[in-house]
């Protein structure tokens, strides 16, 4: 297995771009797999300069309806106009957030969507590649898309979306919030984008696509930046609680979860960044 970070919020890499975005080429059972496309055409630049061909992907798996996972895919269709593109079936809604928190406990709404922003040309030219999801699909035997992702009772997030239900403003349920999960020899490698159902959440929904099997990966951006000391430490704890091989936090992570990760995990807790290559 081998997968590659086109797209971080960081990097470390002479000639690799950094934006704030996440996008991952993966290598396994056999296929070549998208996960996201960042917030510009900037991912594909970086995948050039890495070696990677997108023409060559078999198919990708979009994480959530956010610009900041999306940007690239009009981008990816020039290049690749036939690989299919795994999409929840709420993804394409129009959602915001927010700063200072929940609109009722006096937060402000952001002027800008934080939605997907393909124009409506882009939107035409993609339609016939996008294949919407809504519960598990099962893409071969060793690779699904969780489709929505249950809540783990206690570990819902700190953030708040909203997107409109007709012309009223509605809580964003991030029900568009899907992860991928690949079973290799040593277990499941479990990606999720930004886990706003939280990342608990996510590893848990991963687990119950092969029940009985361990976790051996998780990349993940966990969303841990607003969460509190509290919240982060029993985050953590349950992710340590696992015993994986690895453990990536990511893009929306926030320094403070890396760190303490870091800190808990030692050399099974890599940083990764824009240009970064995982081998097994």
């Amino acid at each position: 297995m081998k997968f590659r970070f086109l797209m971080e919020n960081k990097t470390e890499r002479e000639g690799i771009v950094a934006e704030h975005g996440l996008s991952i080429y993966i290598e396994a059972r056999g296929k070549k797999i998208l996960f996201d496309a960042g917030p510009s055409t900037l991912f594909a630049a970086n995948a050039a300069a890495m070696g990677v061909d997108l023409g060559g992907v078999d198919f990708a798996v979009i994480s959530h309806g956010h610009y900041d996972h999306t940007g690239g895919f009009p981008m990816f269709h020039q290049i690749n106009p036939y690989a299919p593109i795994y999409i929840h079936r709420n993804a394409l809604r129009v959602s915001y957030g927010t700063e200072g928190g929940a609109l009722e406990a006096g937060g402000v709404l952001d002027k800008e969507p934080c939605s997907i922003a393909w124009t409506d040309k882009e939107l035409k030219e993609l339609a016939d590649q996008l294949l919407f999801t809504d519960g598990p699909v099962e893409i071969t035997e060793d690779i699904k898309v969780s489709g929505t992702i249950p809540y783990a009772e206690g570990f819902q997030p700190t953030d708040y979306f909203y997107c409109y239900d007709g012309d009223k403003l509605v809580p964003d349920d991030m029900s568009h919030e899907q992860c991928l999960v690949i079973r290799q020899p040593e277990g499941l490698y479990i990606f999720s984008g930004c886990s706003h159902r939280g990342v608990i959440s996510a590893l848990n929904a991963g687990k119950s696509l092969f029940p009985g099997e361990r976790v051996a990966v998780l990349v993940a951006g966990m969303h841990l930046y607003a969460s509190g000391q509290e919240d982060r430490r029993r985050v953590i704890d349950e992710i340590c609680a696992e015993n994986m091989d690895q453990v990536m936090p990511v893009h929306c992570t926030g320094i403070e979860a890396i760190c303490e990760l870091k800190s808990r995990l030692g050399n099974r807790c890599t940083i990764a960044t824009a240009g970064y290559e995982y081998l097994v």
